[in-house]
């Protein structure tokens, strides 16, 4: 595997060579589950689910994507909705496990909570003090920004720009205001831990480094997440990650995905856009909403609408339709993806790139027909699809699923085939009536020079998908 990524801390594109082959290591930072997954939410976990399954196609990787079910968000959430605070982060955590599936998001390896690792945060924060990065002060624990060097290396600011603009709190206990928390206090209503400094609970950064630590050890091959995890998140990280250790690298490469817009707008609570993928799931299907995702670069950003669902619908409907006709000779013999396909995801995970492969693969599945070369070309087309989390369905269960009254594909030919036996023996009203019956069900014909084709019609946005023959 010759893959390169870019690394957000050098700026740069960098052939990835993993430290150990036999066990890469992979850390996305997961949802905070204070409210249902957004779109933006949904970006991530998509684009790194794409990047371990490419990877495990030439590495043994071990990929750990956590749960933060301590904030000051959840606990905000439960007081306005008047609920404990577990029973918020519990409802989101199913949520969004429910949520993913549906996008065709693989578990990952490790999923660990923040809850279950609050002694070792409390190790890692007494460790720091220790060593002077650290200091406590009127029953807070903060790191000592000035001690470490090469903070805002990653984000790329000096620490006056790091403050300007900042949500950076300037309080009495702070030596410098650029300080940030590893420990606060908990008023009684709150969760609390019992520590050192008094009962309280951890600052959000620590809870990262310590999780991927625990579970990936103390460098790891890839962190990942959105960049607007770069600053702060991930910048306190790697400081604090870097001094718990002394010295060693916590993250060889940085990855880190681009915003989703809506509509060309940034997507806000305030401006009420805010994209839930649950009410996306009752306009299309996840594996439509998972291809959108995939149609721009990982790093660039993405404009969501509307018409993009539409728009990755119908693609679908095109890859599945050159598959239907092969599929039941498909013997199961094992595929591999093609050679262009994997040299798209290798540069960066191109996934449009990769993506106009699989279109390409399509067309000529769809010019080979029904041969031993459509077959080869159609397991090509479904092996590469694989690795982007696509063409896992069944091609005729496709253009019926989610309808449960829409007639099955051997319905229609059936019907077909009853009409075209009408037309050749003149009876045009019965050919007629079967027209019309089809259309009733939701699929329009089209008589051509290559015979009849059909397709289904989208009722909903009254706009026609086609589902050629």
């Amino acid at each position: 595997m010759s893959l390169s990524l870019y690394n957000t801390l050098t700026r740069r594109k960098e052939a990835f060579l993993p430290a150990d082959p036999k066990r890469v290591s992979v850390y996305v930072c997961g949802p905070t589950v204070y409210s249902r997954p957004h779109i933006g939410n949904a970006r991530p976990a998509v684009i790194f689910d794409v990047l371990v399954r490419f990877l495990r196609t030439g590495y043994s990787v071990v990929y750990a994507r956590n749960i933060t079910d301590i904030d000051d968000k959840i606990n905000a959430a439960a007081e306005e909705a008047g609920v404990p605070i577990a029973e918020i982060a519990a409802e989101n955590v199913s949520a969004y496990h429910d949520d993913m599936h549906a996008l065709g998001v693989l578990p990952p390896d490790i999923e660990p909570y923040a809850t279950e690792h609050v002694s070792e945060m409390i190790a890692m924060i007494a460790g720091l003090i220790e060593s002077g990065h650290a200091y406590a002060k009127d029953a807070h624990v903060l790191f000592r920004v000035g001690s470490y060097p090469d903070y805002g290396q990653l984000s790329r600011r000096d620490r006056g720009q790091l403050l300007d603009g900042a949500r950076v709190e300037v309080a009495a206990y702070k030596e410098d205001p650029g300080d940030f928390v590893l420990w606060k206090p908990s008023t009684p209503e709150l969760p609390g831990w019992d520590s050192p400094w008094g009962r309280g609970r951890p600052g959000w950064h620590i809870e990262c480094s310590v999780m991927a630590e625990q579970h990936l050890g103390r460098t790891i091959d890839i962190h990942g997440g959105g960049n607007d995890l770069i600053f702060p998140h991930h910048e306190n990280e790697r400081a604090q990650s870097t001094c718990a250790h002394g010295g060693e690298i916590f993250a060889r490469y940085w990855i880190h995905n681009g915003f989703v817009n809506v509509h060309s707008e940034k997507m806000s609570k305030s401006l009420g856009n805010v994209v839930l993928i649950h009410e996306l799931l009752e306009q299309g299907s996840g594996e439509a909403i998972r291809l959108a995702l995939l149609g721009a670069h990982y790093r660039q950003p993405l404009d969501w609408s509307d018409a993009v669902l539409r728009d990755s619908q119908r693609k679908l409907d095109r890859l599945y339709t050159s598959l239907r006709d092969v599929s039941d000779r498909d013997d199961g013999t094992q595929a591999t993806p093609s050679a262009e396909f994997i040299e798209a995801l290798e540069d960066d995970l191109n996934t449009p790139k990769a993506l106009a492969v699989l279109f390409d693969l399509a067309r000529k599945v769809n010019r080979a027909g029904d041969s031993e070369r459509g077959l080869s070309l159609a397991r090509q087309l479904r092996a590469s699809g694989e690795i982007l989390g696509l063409l896992g369905a069944d091609p005729a269960e496709w253009f019926t699923a989610g309808d449960e009254a829409a007639l099955g594909a051997d319905e229609v030919e059936a019907l077909l085939v009853q009409r075209t036996a009408a037309r050749d023996n003149g009876n045009y009203s019965e050919a007629d009536r079967i027209r019309t019956e089809l259309k009733d069900s939701g699929v329009a014909i089209e008589d051509g020079p290559k015979g009849t084709s059909w397709r289904r019609i989208d009722q909903m946005e009254g706009e026609d998908q086609t589902r050629g023959r």
